[in-house]
């Protein structure tokens, strides 16, 4: 059978992979190929990029943490640059593949990517769910009757069945050879390496691939037992261990949400089962929610009227964002968070309602600039739970009651009474 491709976009993995491990089963060959779009690095509609420097850093870490796995299973990575679309087909139609697989995302310029390579390539793609904790046919309802609120589809998800995640499969039936030349990892992480700025002193170090985010599964359940008192920490303002961490290799698959939730099950089996414990697996059926929002409404989640075809009654104001987006507005708490943002690429999930509620709310700016700002910043972006989160926040996303309007001092005074949040990162 002739050679096969994987098309890595959000899944950088090879355990609880199924589309991986169908074309290892199957096909003598399988390359590995990622495509870094050339869209991520131009300003979109909305002034931002679609990636920023943190998270292309946790990105590459990942690619050669991935390039390490396919060589140790007898495959190898091959990362190109450019249209995602035309550059699978190209490498596709030069290699002669026989088939290709790829991971479901709900992305619309990835759902599009995936509709051109189908239309351009006469073979076999195999799609598989590999990005949610659920797969579609998984889900107690259609999906076209999605509940529009989380609490009525967490009580119809939270007592599902988990499905196991998937071992990472054996060594490849033939050792698989590249050419390396055309691959442009080691050129994107000289460049990278030429231009960051020394790490800040209170940057979270995070590091990319499957390694290390198995490593902080397990340290914040097994290793510190952290997710014992989760519920009572997570609202905490800076730091590493009040919150999981995981955000990052959830959003770009270096884990599976189904490995997180499976390792949740086996603590609460081997030490305890609290609220806290609870909580996680919560905050796990939420990111699962945004996605298959997403899935539903395709372009919605980027309308300014969202997904209720409501008029969020905003605008945009110059001024006012670039303010906002440097730490520069006229409350000190906001800019703390917006500056650690600039800074580390990170922010406490309390910290990214306040400042999305300030910039809606106190500064009425057009609620789809600060999530483009974020998608650019933040290490951690996953395109569902970040427009989902901002449509949330301005009333024009699953929240019935309208807006979600915070007292900015009263948040203020219960997360950081004597300003050592607002010091550290103003100072």
């Amino acid at each position: 059978m002739k050679t096969a491709i994987y098309w890595f976009r959000y899944d950088l993995r090879l355990a609880d992979n199924p589309g991986w491990s169908q074309l290892v089963a199957s096909c003598d060959g399988v390359v590995g190929v990622f495509v870094l779009p050339n869209r991520w690095f131009v300003p979109g509609r909305y002034q931002s990029k679609g990636i920023g420097s943190y998270r292309l850093a946790f990105l590459l870490e990942s690619l050669v943490d991935l390039r390490s796995q396919l060589r140790a299973c007898g495959s190898d990575l091959i990362v190109l640059d450019g249209d995602p679309a035309s550059e699978l087909v190209r490498l596709a139609e030069h290699l002669d593949v026989g088939c290709i697989g790829v991971g479901l995302h709900p992305g619309s310029h990835e759902c599009d990517d995936l509709i051109r390579v189908k239309g351009a390539l006469d073979i076999r793609v195999v799609e598989c769910e590999n990005f949610t904790l659920f797969d579609r046919a998984e889900l107690p309802f259609d999906l076209q009757d999605l509940p529009d609120i989380f609490s009525q589809f967490r009580k119809r998800v939270e007592q599902q069945p988990l499905s196991r995640a998937l071992p990472q499969p054996q060594r490849l039936r033939h050792k698989v050879t590249i050419d390396n030349s055309v691959c442009v990892l080691d050129k994107w992480c000289a460049i990278l390496s030429a231009q960051r700025m020394p790490a800040h002193p209170l940057a979270l170090a995070f590091s990319g691939g499957t390694e290390a985010g198995l490593k902080q599964l397990k340290y914040f359940l097994q290793g510190s037992h952290k997710i014992a008192s989760y519920k009572e920490t997570r609202n905490q303002l800076d730091g590493w261990g009040f919150s999981s961490k995981l955000s990052p290799w959830l959003a770009f698959g270096c884990i599976s949400a189904r490995q997180v939730a499976e390792a949740i099950r086996d603590y609460e089996a081997e030490h305890q089962a609290n609220e806290s414990t609870y909580w996680l697996y919560f905050e796990l059926l939420w990111r699962e929610y945004f996605q298959w929002l997403a899935f539903c409404y395709g372009k919605k989640m980027f309308a300014l009227r969202g997904i209720q075809n409501k008029n969020p009654l905003l605008s945009f104001y110059s001024s006012e964002f670039t303010a906002w987006c440097y730490g520069n507005t006229g409350n000190n708490f906001v800019n703390a968070f917006m500056r650690q943002l600039l800074r580390t690429g990170w922010m406490s999930n309390r910290g990214r309602q306040i400042v999305a509620s300030y910039l809606i709310n106190e500064l009425g700016v057009d609620w789809r600039y600060g999530a483009a700002w974020f998608e650019q910043q933040l290490i951690d972006y996953d395109l569902a739970a970040n427009w989902g989160n901002w449509q949330y926040l301005a009333g024009v996303g699953t929240d019935p009651r309208g807006r979600r309007r915070f007292n900015i001092e009263k948040q203020r005074q219960t997360y950081d009474p004597d300003s050592t949040f607002i010091r550290r990162w103003l100072d």
